[in-house]
């Protein structure tokens, strides 16, 4: 049987979320891949255990999350129910809805009929009373910003969810739900974009709406699908998501234009006494506007990795100088959805 490390808040650095009371790890783990119905249920157990020893609170998914849709929430549901249940009140735990999960008009955006039934089903997948931030996924064109709202607040109400986040809302997009939320008394508390060093137009577009308003952000795809780390230094390899033809987030042509900035970028790294990854994801903490950056894990011993870069967070106006200067060629990479 499974017991938590004594000393697992030792080493880990707590972020506060916005003004609001909450404080979660600045490493937060991802379960968008490797916790699904086609993966190895020992490891994924291993990988839980592993991210709880080193001290990371923020558990995120999503009822689609798989594959198959939905076994990424039944797996953690199976793993909390043994090893990790007495340490429920430890952990933060995160799903979404919004993207689409069965067929029909209400398996996918945002309405109340489709927020509400997701929930419900994600709890009962999950076999947890409640869950501790519960977002809507993305933005819908065709509900009102009102209903979703207030959709996402009877969840609050009905003691299904702690607090409520958006996540791949602009700026523009972010304000107007915001105020609905504000007339609704909903404790909102999070946006959850896409954000590392390839993808940065947050920073001008949403950051200062999320600073404005005293909210946070955790940022998504932190390692721009392992291109900020030392995976693509001397081409793509044969087992990597990039050579795999079922892939729409990275392909052979767009992994080829980034790799001599990747490979500047990881000089800078060296010299800072850290691998790639750990560079970007301390490049990422520097924004006061991020509370925590989602990281994935396909074994446990990449969370050790991971969970390192913590221990150089500081950068010189120098060096942030040199990682602009060596992106500036590059453009904005933004591929497939989360």
């Amino acid at each position: 049987m499974y017991q938590a490390k004594q000393e697992r808040y030792d080493q880990m650095v707590y972020n506060r979320v916005g003004n609001s009371g909450i404080q979660l790890s600045a490493i937060g783990l991802g379960l968008w891949h490797n916790f699904g119905s086609v993966d190895a249920y020992e490891n994924q157990k291993a990988i839980i255990h592993q991210a709880f020893d080193l001290g990371i609170t923020y558990y995120d998914l999503a009822n689609n999350y798989g594959p198959e849709p939905g076994s990424a929430e039944i797996n953690f549901g199976r793993i909390m129910a043994g090893d990790m249940k007495s340490y429920r009140d430890e952990m933060f735990i995160a799903t979404k809805a919004g993207y689409e999960m069965w067929p029909g008009p209400y398996g996918d955006w945002g309405s109340r009929k489709s927020i509400i039934a997701s929930a419900n089903q994600s709890l009962k997948r999950l076999g947890l009373d409640y869950v501790d931030v519960f977002y809507t996924h993305r933005p819908d064109p065709d509900t009102p910003v009102q209903e979703t709202a207030a959709a996402l607040d009877q969840l609050v109400r009905e003691g299904k969810t702690l607090y409520v986040g958006i996540s791949n809302y602009n700026g523009k997009q972010t304000q107007a739900i915001t105020n609905e939320f504000n007339k609704l008394g909903t404790p909102f508390l999070i946006h959850q974009p896409r954000y590392n060093m390839f993808n940065r137009d947050v920073e001008s577009d949403l950051f200062p709406v999320l600073t404005k308003n005293g909210k946070a952000a955790v940022g998504f795809s932190s390692l721009s699908q392992g291109l900020l780390t030392n995976k693509y230094l001397h081409g793509i390899p044969e087992n990597s998501r990039a050579n795999k033809s079922t892939s729409p987030f990275l392909q052979e042509t767009q992994v080829d234009q980034t790799l001599k900035t990747v490979a500047k970028l990881n000089d800078l790294a060296t010299k800072r006494g850290q691998t790639l990854a750990e560079m970007a994801l301390a490049w990422n903490l520097r924004q006061p506007a991020i509370a925590t950056v989602l990281v994935g894990a396909s074994r446990p011993e990449q969370l050790v990795d991971n969970v390192h870069a913590l221990n150089n967070l500081n950068f010189t106006n120098e060096e942030l100088d040199q990682i602009d200067q060596i992106l500036a060629g590059q453009g904005e990479i933004s591929w497939g959805k989360h």
